[in-house]
């Protein structure tokens, strides 16, 4: 069993994050709480690729629960789909996503510590800026909405995309670096977080 401590997670800089010249801001708040970068690059997705990495962790399933929200969501403002089948609001949603994700320069990353899928979410913060809490990410750099989102029929600009599970961690990582793309190196740091008896720390 591998140890929680080797736990990684992929993180992407959105168009957004990187035209508000958040990247910096954005590693900091990772980087302070212990997690270790094990891989980072500035790239120009195209639609095909977002497509991808959108597609390929949740595939059809995804799809369809996505499209189920969108219809909740819109049958809640008293509006009716646009489109007729939970399928089809998934497709547009991924579609609008992927229109997103591929409209300028990214910085993808790896991650790696105790729970860091997790604990990347929770500092990250919400999907929806607007509700995101106070000290996350979202909650203090930004303030887009669902609600003025949808208004311009395009997806919520909420800087950060972070995987959802371990599991997908391991896909979306696979979709944006290669296995010796992740170095391999020890921070100091570490010693004092994951060493059992601390040793080496007294002179």
């Amino acid at each position: 069993m591998q140890h929680p401590k080797h736990e990684q997670t992929l993180v992407i800089v959105k168009p957004d994050g990187v035209q508000r010249c958040l990247i910096g801001e954005i590693i900091r708040r990772y980087e302070r709480t212990g997690l270790k970068l094990l891989a980072i690059k500035m790239v120009i997705p195209t639609e095909e690729m977002a497509i991808q990495h959108y597609y390929e962790v949740g595939g059809d399933a995804w799809l369809e629960e996505i499209g189920r929200k969108t219809r909740a969501s819109y049958e809640k403002k008293g509006l009716t789909s646009p489109y007729a089948t939970n399928m089809e609001n998934g497709n547009a949603v991924m579609a609008a996503n992927a229109k997103y994700l591929s409209s300028g320069p990214v910085v993808a990353m790896v991650w790696q510590g105790n729970g860091a899928v997790g604990l990347v979410r929770k500092i990250t913060g919400g999907t929806e800026p607007m509700t995101s809490d106070v000290g996350t990410i979202r909650g203090d750099f930004t303030l887009d909405s669902y609600a003025i989102a949808d208004l311009d029929q395009r997806s919520v600009r909420n800087l950060i995309h972070s995987s959802g599970t371990i599991e997908d961690a391991e896909k979306e990582i696979k979709i944006w670096f290669k296995e010796d793309n992740l170095q391999k190196y020890r921070l100091v740091q570490e010693q004092i977080l994951y060493d059992v008896n601390l040793d080496g720390i007294k002179e």
